[in-house]
């Protein structure tokens, strides 16, 4: 594997995964756990109840993502449950970036635990690209006590086959001149995009690997799946040119600030999701104050107990911080687009503050409420989060909070903690 002195001209692409992500990093903060079957969860108290990610021993127990609780326990009788910690992850993600970066400033992420890098420019500097991989691999281990397993080809769909196709902690190679011997013996659902749905009606069709798939008649692919059936017949022969999508070292700007809640006991009546309305817009609109932002959008998700759901968003008309605005708001659109006397009581609600704009530039006058009113109340709503920041932010809570003592408080602090959706980071294309 050490020569690769027939790459020529060939890109050098590494896709990097982050091993058991979230279950490493809680083990980083809880060494004890290295040694106990463990999974990060939502909360089992609260119904968030699928596992999210394990560690090796709970992996070993039998235990799989998106399994429900109690099924992990049946595994695994002395697993350990945590909360996920969303501001830890981000945190080591950001690190484990500036290491990437260090060799190439060309990565695209595929998710917070893993991306694309073209250190195709940087060979020269550090070595091929296996190298480049080995030395990543490395420094992450040593710097962040992380492991990470890293696929390097000459293309994007090549490198993530090669980073799912050993793990842990290892550098899989799958180059032009012999991947028809590696790459066409794995299983068609390993290549990506290629979902549950699609590799049972590849299945159908006698299609069983990677290799079946590029051999297939690419007219039959496309006959029957369109222009998918095409795009899959290249990515199986190898014809993936894509590049890698750089957004930059940081983070993309936040494009959102949201907050969502599956209650303890489903919501039956209009006043019970105006309550949980009221104290999620009280969450996202300090948000919205602690990053800077007023928003012109407001969005809300609902899901009934059968688990269906829908989305809705309106426009309101000049940016706010305020919990009241949003909240009517939310409150409204739920109004008119759900009818508890007639379907199904709700299971989870969340709401969403878009089309955000700095909070301290220029803003458009509303009509329905004057200037001095609005920095009144905007001044009030910081005083309550200087407050809040001081004594706790259960110190101060509004009247409608405390309606319905069986139905939860939501705080910007507990969300951080359970894991809840608290930015939008998607990159901006």
């Amino acid at each position: 594997m050490s020569d690769f002195s027939d790459w020529g001209d060939d890109r050098w692409i590494l896709h990097i995964d982050l091993n058991a992500f979230y279950a490493s990093v809680e083990e980083i903060r809880y060494p004890k756990l290295r040694n106990r079957p463990m999974a990060v969860c939502g909360d089992p108290e609260k119904r968030h109840g699928i596992v999210l990610a394990k560690n090796n021993l709970a992996k070993k127990a039998g235990v799989k993502t998106a399994q429900p609780l109690w099924e992990a326990r049946l595994l695994s009788p002395d697993i350990v449950f945590l909360p996920a910690d969303m501001e830890s992850y981000i945190a080591y993600s950001r690190k484990a970036r500036e290491i990437y970066y260090s060799y190439s400033d060309m990565f695209e992420p595929f998710g917070i635990d893993e991306g694309w890098l073209d250190v195709t420019g940087s060979v020269r500097l550090f070595g091929n690209g296996f190298e480049i991989a080995e030395k990543i691999r490395r420094e992450i281990k040593e710097k962040l006590d992380l492991t990470v397993s890293i696929g390097v080809s000459y293309n994007k769909i090549f490198a993530k086959l090669g980073s799912d196709y050993k793990k842990p902690d290892a550098t899989t190679v799958f180059s032009k001149k012999d991947f028809k011997s590696t790459v066409w013996e794995i299983d068609v659902s390993e290549l990506l995009f290629v979902g549950r749905a699609t590799t049972k009606k590849l299945n159908g069709m006698g299609i069983y690997t990677i290799g079946d798939l590029a051999l297939c008649d690419r007219k039959i692919l496309e006959s029957k799946f369109g222009k998918v059936g095409g795009q899959l017949w290249s990515y199986a022969n190898g014809f993936d040119r894509s590049a890698v999508r750089t957004v930059g070292k940081e983070y993309a700007p936040i494009k959102s600030v949201g907050n969502s809640t599956t209650t303890p006991r489903d919501l039956l009546t209009n006043e019970e999701v105006k309550e949980t309305l009221y104290m999620l817009s009280d969450s996202v609109a300090s948000r919205l104050r602690d990053s800077g932002f007023r928003a012109q959008t407001v969005e809300i998700w609902m899901r009934g107990n059968d688990l269906n759901g829908f989305v809705r968003q309106r426009k309101i008309d000049s940016p706010t911080c305020l919990s009241r605005k949003i909240a009517e708001t939310a409150y409204s659109l739920f109004l008119e687009n759900y009818d508890l006397t007639r379907r199904l009581p709700l299971r989870s609600v969340g709401v969403r503050a878009k089309d955000l704009s700095p909070l301290y530039g220029e803003t458009q006058t509303d009509l329905f409420m004057n200037e001095a009113t609005r920095m009144k109340l905007e001044n009030l709503a910081f005083a309550v989060d200087r407050m809040r920041r001081k004594y706790g932010y259960h110190s101060i809570m509004t009247g409608i909070e405390m309606r319905d003592p069986s139905l939860p408080v939501i705080s910007p602090e507990d969300s951080r903690k359970k894991g809840a959706g608290m930015y939008d980071l998607t990159p901006q294309r």
